[in-house]
């Protein structure tokens, strides 16, 4: 029995929490809004994020930090993309030294355009980051449908102790040394979801979606090789896997955005009816640069950050890509 921490009580935190209680770990999940916590103790459940889902009675609950991370050997840090910084920089001093992070949000931080797992080093130098991600939508995690995941780290037995705490009948996890590419993974098939996301609110076919998916995780591979990562990471569960699932899933809130926007929301108007982060589209911007930075064409991500923030229609973005010059696939 490991003492493990859930840092963020999304739908994603919420169910990894109760799969690891059942599997008779310590859990304590922490959310930073009282109101919110008080509501779960009440009714073990989160209602907001993943209604109709038990909370064990074993499940800690907690708005104190300090209660929820003292003398944790792993926590999961699943607050989104955005926060990860401002987390870990804000409650630094209370991890221990040597605790392992297990990051499960799927992103890029604005800005500086890091990878998630850098950000941590930098902010938590005395702890050891890793990254669960994988084909895994929390609804289906959370009533123990059958699951296969990735953990990425470089430092093997790390990846091994993760590997059999975290796994049981219903949640199998493989162990990958490639961070970059998965993670790159993790955080572009966002991107892809809200295109295939459009080609379904414009009322397209299987054949468009299949095509975005398949050039979409061209453009994955190509930027993922050039930082360093390797290409067949983007043949596993953290690439082409992800990419499945968030492209075709109505449980994937990018593709759900993706919808919205091809039906003609605007950005606002599908943030505020999706009412949960959509990582893909704080992500756009970030792979953008970095597509500028190792001078990697990636049209669609293009095309989808034009739509966003450059008030581009997607009918016209469509057109864009179908009409670019012939070439060699």
């Amino acid at each position: 029995m490991k003492k493990i921490a859930v840092v963020g009580a999304g739908s994603w935190g919420t169910a990894l929490a109760v799969m690891l209680e059942q599997d008779g770990h310590d859990v304590t999940m922490w959310a930073r809004n009282a109101e919110a916590i008080e509501k779960m103790k009440a009714t073990r459940e989160n209602k907001q994020y993943l209604p109709g889902v038990l909370l064990g009675e074993n499940i800690n609950l907690t708005s104190d930090i300090e209660k929820a991370i003292k003398d944790k050997e792993i926590i999961i840090s699943a607050v989104p993309s955005r926060a990860v910084r401002e987390t870990m920089t804000k409650f630094s001093n209370l991890f221990q030294k040597d605790a392992i992070i297990v990051n499960v949000a799927k992103g890029l931080e604005q800005g500086s355009m890091l990878r998630l797992s850098e950000v941590i080093k930098e902010c938590v130098p005395q702890c050891h980051p890793c990254v669960l991600s994988g084909p895994s939508h929390a609804e289906e995690v959370g009533r123990c449908i059958p699951t296969a995941c990735v953990i990425a780290t470089e430092e093997n037995d790390i990846a091994k102790m993760i590997q059999k705490e975290f796994m049981n009948p219903n949640f199998r996890l493989y162990t990958n040394s490639d961070v970059i590419g998965v993670e790159i993974g993790a955080a572009l098939k966002n991107i892809m979801a809200l295109a295939a996301g459009m080609s379904d609110g414009l009322g397209f076919g299987d054949n468009t979606k299949a095509a975005l998916m398949t050039r979409g995780m061209t453009e994955m591979t190509r930027l993922g090789i050039a930082m360093g990562g390797k290409a067949e990471t983007f043949a596993g569960l953290s690439g082409i896997g992800d990419l499945i699932v968030t492209c075709t899933s109505m449980h994937s809130r990018n593709r759900r955005a993706g919808i919205l926007l091809g039906q003609g929301k605007s950005l606002d108007e599908t943030l505020a009816e999706v009412k949960m982060v959509v990582e893909g589209i704080n992500t756009v911007q970030a792979a953008c640069e970095l597509a500028k930075k190792y001078h990697v064409s990636m049209p669609i991500t293009e095309e989808i950050n034009q739509v966003l923030f450059y008030g581009k229609n997607v009918r016209e973005a469509v057109l864009q890509l179908m009409t670019r010059d012939g070439k060699a696939e």
